[in-house]
């Protein structure tokens, strides 16, 4: 889209940290992260830790972060999220050091939300009462069905009944900010099946569900042998159904996946779908930031496979390290307002219209020369004072991204 790129003076967002766990016991058929399998790890190993290189890795984490902290700019952290992976194959005292780190070199805000995903089985459950006390006060479950057929089809290791008990014990353990992600348009799944995971989750208090539709992306085990998987009626059936359940157990929906009680919906959510920033480190960690004296906001990305992060660096002598920058590229004026799009319409309440300057550098004029068009398409509201899709136009945001897109 042709537009003027004289900007404006960029604001500072709030920052986010993501630490990425690269290592799996399995590798799950519709997995695309970037994820990488530990064969001589078994799901039941009391010592599974012990046989990855943790030391090494955190202590990589810890240069990674010094790396980059230039690009902080004295903000603290407002959320940190450790993905994967499989982020609870890491002992409790590898997380608190890593927290011990972040907090001492770029500092927490006094409200800091702190998520770790975690997979269901008894080897993670008996760790849960480690991470409460090591700083983390949200867990995340990888349940993604609690039907064992389901469950079978997608490659997991864990049962029906360890998901539910890893629910109970992550409460023991202290936790009183849940998430339980769950999968829909699974193979041969119908609306009831569907709603039954969903009334587990919610029997089991889960404070956040994020529930999102299976899809087939490449480099994927299914992408080359596909399974089948209900027809595009059946998901919109499964999907109106599953809303109006949860919208009836008082969760609100406030991203396109993700439903939350009142007040807990996931910051760290909330941060990157606001076209904030973040920093992320560890193998293949994406991170954003906004450089308002050079007129910049640079994307980041490290190299992806565990080998070759841990090789990063060089030895200067007396034990220091030489790390090098991620990899930076640069978000030009002319992609702001479809970088901004992407992330922000995702979000059901939309945002404030002044972000988009704030934190485009561009003003909002820039956006109303296609807005009209999609206005008139009862696909978005009025511009200000917030930039959102109508209830309608929620259902097609990849639609209304593609006619941005092209309209120059």
């Amino acid at each position: 889209m042709p537009l003027n790129t004289d900007t404006l003076p960029l604001r500072l967002p709030p920052l986010s940290l993501y630490v990425h766990i690269p290592w799996c016991v399995r590798k799950c058929p519709y997995c695309d992260f970037n994820s990488h399998v530990v064969s001589h790890i078994s799901a039941q190993s009391a010592t599974a830790e012990s046989q990855l290189p943790e030391a090494e890795y955190v202590d990589q984490l810890e240069r990674d972060l010094r790396s980059q902290l230039g690009w902080v700019q004295e903000r603290k952290l407002g959320s940190i999220f450790f993905g994967g992976g499989t982020p609870s194959l890491f002992s409790p005292l590898a997380i608190e050091r890593i927290l011990n780190l972040a907090e001492s070199l770029v500092g927490f805000e006094p409200d800091i939300e702190i998520t770790l995903e975690a997979n269901p089985g008894t080897f993670e459950q008996a760790k849960f009462a480690g991470y409460h006390s090591a700083g983390v006060n949200r867990l995340s479950i990888g349940v993604q069905s609690f039907d064992p057929l389901q469950l079978q089809n997608l490659g997991r290791i864990h049962s029906g009944p360890e998901a539910e008990t890893a629910a109970t014990q992550a409460r023991a353990a202290g936790f009183d900010n849940i998430n339980i992600d769950l999968m829909h348009g699974l193979p041969g799944q119908g609306e009831a099946d569907a709603l039954q995971d969903l009334k587990r989750a919610v029997e089991l208090g889960a404070e956040h569900i994020s529930w999102y539709q299976l899809t087939i992306e490449p480099n994927t085990a299914f992408y080359s042998a596909p399974p089948v998987t209900p027809g595009s009626e059946q998901i919109a059936a499964i999907q109106r159904a599953g809303r109006a359940y949860l919208a009836g157990e008082v969760y609100g929906r406030y991203e396109v996946s993700a439903y939350a009680r009142a007040g807990l919906a996931s910051r760290h959510n909330l941060n990157y779908w606001s076209f904030a920033d973040y920093i992320g480190i560890g193998a293949g960690a994406h991170g954003k930031f906004t450089l308002p004296e050079s007129d910049r906001i640079i994307r980041t990305q490290r190299t992806r496979t565990p080998k070759d992060y841990l090789a990063l660096g060089c030895a200067l002598g007396e034990g220091g390290v030489e790390f090098p920058l991620p990899k930076v590229n640069d978000v030009a004026a002319a992609e702001r307002p479809l970088e901004f799009l992407m992330n922000t319409l995702r979000l059901e309440a939309g945002v404030p219209a002044a972000s988009f300057t704030a934190y485009t550098g561009l003003p909002l004029s820039v956006l109303e020369r296609e807005w009209p068009r999609l206005q008139a398409m009862e696909l978005v509201e009025p511009l200000g004072p917030n930039i959102a899709t109508t209830a309608f136009g929620y259902d097609y945001v990849d639609e209304i991204l593609q006619r941005f897109l092209g309209a120059g």
